[in-house]
């Protein structure tokens, strides 16, 4: 018997529970607004740009959710996952009540127990840790706003370990690369300046399908001016199709074109030589480097021709500073991300675009104190020096080495808790990890709101209440200008779900650690740090959203002597930080391995519907995309024999089938290369909408490239073939 089989949890939704009523049919509903309407300020947590909004309820029941106009994030719109929130609230398939492992006639199951009986497990597992190992052997993975109370009760505990899955498996080497070149990173939400910009450069950033609000609602206002926009993409996305440039780059020879680029720039004197005299270092070194870097190399390595790789560089120069080569956001490709994200940073170098107008601007926050509690304890141990020492560079947990540190009798960490994110759909090629450290692990708690894949693994499931049922952190994001906003329950939390505040204050008492939690409802907390700022609960109940002046300067002023963060106080071009750690002090292309015959680049990417897979299931959200479908160039589909709409399943190059996915003949697709929607293709039926629905991308990453500077896991190196539905059955 293993100490943890993977469970269902079916007891949750009653017996003989059927996918009935799950949505809402073609009855015309009755006009709205005719009612008593009551509204409540909220902050989105379907994504992480946490745009602010407000809350309609009309004779009790759930109306709308819309944009705040005074909101910077979201600029009065909210996009289509915004506006379908209420769909999380309203999901049948949620999380219920407090559920925990037990084993009874030597079989495994979950049972329905009591808040108290959940909190009493965890406390007493959380005690045995320490006195058996230490109390510094427990470790968060994060994905939301409401981890921050159990980094909270952790961090008082004396346990540091923390991870939040979207660094190594998203914009972790963005963040790296651009805080070695400048110091610091881009932030979240980005300090891009599209409105405006003259020219924007998307390398694989899909504007537009992964609907990141303000920054897709400044590119459009960008291209309401006509800027001229170049997307680098093998596919011809949303974003290709209003640009004036589509470059369909061979999968994996980014760093070669952004090389030739560079060439181009300083070769033909187009860099913005004074901004480069003032601001930066290793000039000299970056143009020896580039030298043999010309277009016409270029061209065998990425299939883009030479003329149009001077074009577009020309393009660039002739608009800068209000040239941005975007950072994107999900950047773990082919495991040399971290040295693109770098190449990218110094392009926008040599076109003088960082801290100037149209290019990233200087972001600012409110100085908003911490609600006062004692300081921690000191951990006994660094779990980093330990667990990453290898990646000294990182100051961020990596959730993939995390999960290696996990197994076996020797692991460092000896307990988890999941707070918000499905990790076997979300760390690559993870399952089998996952499982191997849950035998291993003394304590599994998963958060969450609904039955994701992870709570298979758990321990112990805490069903949260949707952010639309509590009240969250202060939305304190740096910005154009200073904003606060504050999300407060619209309505009472459904079944016996609660908030993440009120789990963390109750285990934390259990441990004798109340004192770092000292108020008997997180209102308190907010009502309190907003007086500090000369406002109040009251007040930001009725506005929602409160902005406040800037005080610095939004661009560096002509001739301003800036020092940057690094260490030699200037743009750092050539790093001497990477050289001292044994990377290349500059970029260098790297060739990545080519599809065998038969087999296709595997590119997957976002929709305007989902947010990966967490939204899948939300009836308003499923009803305006079910499924994903797979992009086959016509050439390719010729060969296989199949025609727009047929049914295939994609195996990859180690023997892993797909479910099902319907086809999508298109010439927007490269002949060597296929594109996927990620986040579809569940297989437990506990979410009975999403379930079984479209192809898994993730199941098809088993070729991992781990970035040797940021530990990220490489997905684009990949490759599939198809198979017919009728050869598949």
């Amino acid at each position: 018997m293993k100490r943890r089989e993977f469970l269902k949890l079916s007891a949750m939704f009653g017996a003989g529970a059927t996918a009935s009523g799950l949505l809402t049919g073609c009855a015309d509903p009755p006009l709205p607004g005719a009612g008593q309407v009551r509204t409540s300020p909220t902050v989105c947590n379907i994504c992480f740009w946490r745009c602010a909004g407000t809350v309609y309820q009309e004779d009790g029941r759930p109306w709308k959710v819309i944009g705040h106009p005074q909101d910077l994030h979201s600029q009065g719109r909210l996009c289509t996952r915004g506006t379908g929130g209420l769909g999380s609230y309203q999901d049948p398939d949620r999380l219920r009540q407090p559920m925990l492992r037990v084993e009874e006639n030597g079989r495994q199951r979950f049972k329905p127990v009591s808040w108290d009986e959940a909190f009493d497990h965890i406390a007493e597992r959380m005690r045995s840790i320490a006195d058996e190992h230490g109390n510094d052997r427990l470790c968060l993975f994060s994905h939301g706003v409401g981890g921050s109370h159990f980094r909270k009760l952790l961090t008082a505990h004396g346990s540091t370990g923390y991870t939040q899955p979207s660094f190594a498996q998203c914009r972790g080497p963005r963040d790296i690369g651009f805080a070695l070149t400048y110091g610091e990173g881009v932030g979240s939400p980005d300090r891009t300046d599209m409105e405006h910009s003259r020219c924007i450069v998307l390398i694989g950033s899909h504007l537009g399908e992964n609907l990141h609000n303000g920054q897709v609602q400044t590119w459009i206002k960008a291209l309401e001016k006509n800027a001229s926009v170049i997307t680098v993409d093998p596919r011809f996305s949303v974003a290709a199709g209003k640009s004036r440039y589509w470059l369909p780059i061979r999968p994996g020879t980014d760093i070669a074109l952004l090389l030739a680029w560079m060439h181009v720039l300083i070769h033909e004197d187009l860099y913005d030589r004074d901004y480069v005299e003032r601001y930066t270092k290793g000039f000299e070194q970056l143009a020896e480097h580039v030298r043999p870097f010309h277009p016409e190399w270029a061209y065998l390595e990425t299939g883009i021709r030479p003329d149009l790789i001077r074009e577009t560089a020309r393009e660039m120069a002739r608009h800068a500073p209000a040239s941005l080569v975007h950072p994107g956001r999900h950047v773990t490709w082919y495991g040399d991300d971290t040295q693109r994200s770098r190449a990218i940073a110094i392009l926008n170098a040599l076109l003088g675009s960082w801290g100037r107008k149209g290019g990233f601007y200087i972001q600012e926050r409110v100085e908003l104190p911490e609600f006062p509690t004692p300081a921690p304890p000191k951990p006994k141990s660094d779990w980093k020096a330990v667990v990453q020492k290898d990646y000294p560079l990182v100051p961020s947990g990596i959730t993939n080495v995390i999960i290696d540190a996990s197994i076996g009798a020797d692991a460092f960490f000896k307990g988890w808790f999941v707070y918000g994110t499905n990790l076997p759909f979300t760390v690559p090629s993870s399952a089998d990890k996952i499982a191997a450290a849950a035998q291993s692990l003394d304590l599994f708690v998963v958060i969450d709101t609904m039955p994701a894949e992870i709570t298979g693994y758990a321990d112990v499931v805490l069903p949260e209440c949707t952010y639309l049922e509590r009240t969250d952190p202060i939305r304190n994001s740096p910005e154009r200008q200073p904003s606060l906003a504050v999300s407060l329950p619209a309505f009472e939390p459904r079944h016996e779900t609660k908030p993440a505040w009120w789990m963390a204050k109750q285990i934390a008492e259990r441990l004798d650690l109340g004192q770092y939690f000292p108020w008997e409802d997180y209102a308190e907390v907010v009502d309190w740090q907003l007086q500090q700022v000369g406002s109040s609960l009251e007040e930001m109940r009725r506005i929602g959203v409160k902005n406040f002046p800037r005080k610095t300067a939004m661009y560096f002023e002509p001739g301003e002597t800036i020092q940057f963060r690094t260490e030699s106080g200037r743009i750092e071009l050539y790093s001497e930080t990477l050289a001292y750690f044994g990377h290349d002090p500059l970029p260098r292309y790297t060739p990545q391995q080519r599809p065998e015959e038969g087999y296709f680049h595997l590119n997957y990417g976002r929709a305007p519907a989902h947010t990966f897979g967490r939204t899948i299931n939300n009836p308003q959200l499923f009803e305006l995309m079910p499924e994903n479908a797979v992009w086959v160039n016509p050439l390719a589909a010729t060969r296989f024999k199949v025609t727009n709409g047929d049914y295939v399943r994609l195996k990859n190059q180690d023997g892993v089938t797909s479910n099902r996915v319907r086809v999508r003949v298109t010439e927007r697709i490269r002949p060597d290369s296929v594109f996927i929607v990620h986040g579809f293709g569940h297989t437990d039926a506990r979410q009975r909408l999403a379930s079984s629905q479209g192809a898994d991308d993730n199941g098809l990453m088993t070729r991992i490239l781990h970035d040797p500077i940021m530990g990220g896991t490489g997905m684009r190196g990949n490759f599939v073939t198809l198979i017919p539905e009728e050869q598949s059955a």
